[in-house]
C-alpha cells in the first residue's frame, strides 16, 4: 500500500513539481529570467518553505485519504472506488490540486524564478479547465446524485472555513 501512494506521489506531482521545473530552470538558466536562489535571509524563503510545508502536508494527506476511505488512488490507473468526503475535502473539493499549487508557489518564492510562476499559472489555468469540464464530468457520471449535492455545497478552489458536514440536511443547495 505505501509503495502504491509512493509511486503516485512520484509520478504525478513529481512531474508537475519537479521534471517540468526543472526543465523551465535548465532553459532560463543562462538568461535574464535564471532562477536566484535568495536564501534564509530573505522573509520570501520562509514564505515559500511555510507555503511548501502546507502543500506537502495536503498532497500527503489527501493521497492517504484516497487510498484509506475511497479504496484507490488519484490516480487515472486506480480511481478511489467511494466519494472521498472527509478532511480537507469537506472545505474544499480539489485540495489535492490546492497543495500542488502551494508547493509550486514555494518552488518560485524559494528560487526567487519568475520562469516557475509562470509555469504555476499555466498549471492552473490547465486544470480550470480541465476539472470542471472532465474530471468533474466523470465524478457526476461515477458517484451521481451524491457528488452533486457535494458540489453544490462544497467550493472549487477556495476553501470554505466552515467544513460541510454531508450528514447534515441544510445543504446549500
Amino acid at each position: 500500500m505505501i509503495w502504491l501512494q509512493v509511486k503516485v506521489l512520484l509520478i504525478l506531482p513529481g512531474s508537475v513539481l519537479v521534471l517540468a521545473p526543472a526543465l523551465i530552470l535548465w532553459v532560463t538558466s543562462n538568461t535574464d529570467a535564471a532562477a536566484r536562489y535568495i536564501g534564509p535571509a530573505d522573509p520570501g524563503f520562509w514564505v515559500g518553505v511555510i507555503c511548501g510545508a502546507i502543500g506537502l502536508g495536503i498532497a500527503i494527506w489527501t493521497v492517504c485519504l484516497f487510498v484509506e476511505l475511497g479504496d484507490g488512488t488519484p490516480a487515472p490507473w486506480d480511481p478511489p472506488q467511494q466519494l472521498v468526503l472527509q478532511g480537507p475535502y469537506r472545505h474544499v473539493r480539489n485540495p489535492m490540486i490546492s497543495g500542488i499549487f502551494m508547493m509550486l508557489l514555494a518552488e518560485s518564492l524559494i528560487l526567487n524564478a519568475w520562469s516557475i510562476a509562470i509555469w504555476l499559472g499555466v498549471f492552473f489555468l490547465v486544470n480550470a479547465l480541465y476539472i470542471p469540464r472532465k474530471e468533474e464530468k466523470a465524478l457526476e457520471a461515477r458517484f451521481g446524485e451524491t457528488y452533486l449535492r457535494y458540489k453544490a455545497n462544497v467550493p472549487r478552489w477556495l476553501p470554505n472555513p466552515f467544513p460541510w458536514n454531508p450528514d447534515d440536511t441544510g445543504d446549500n443547495a
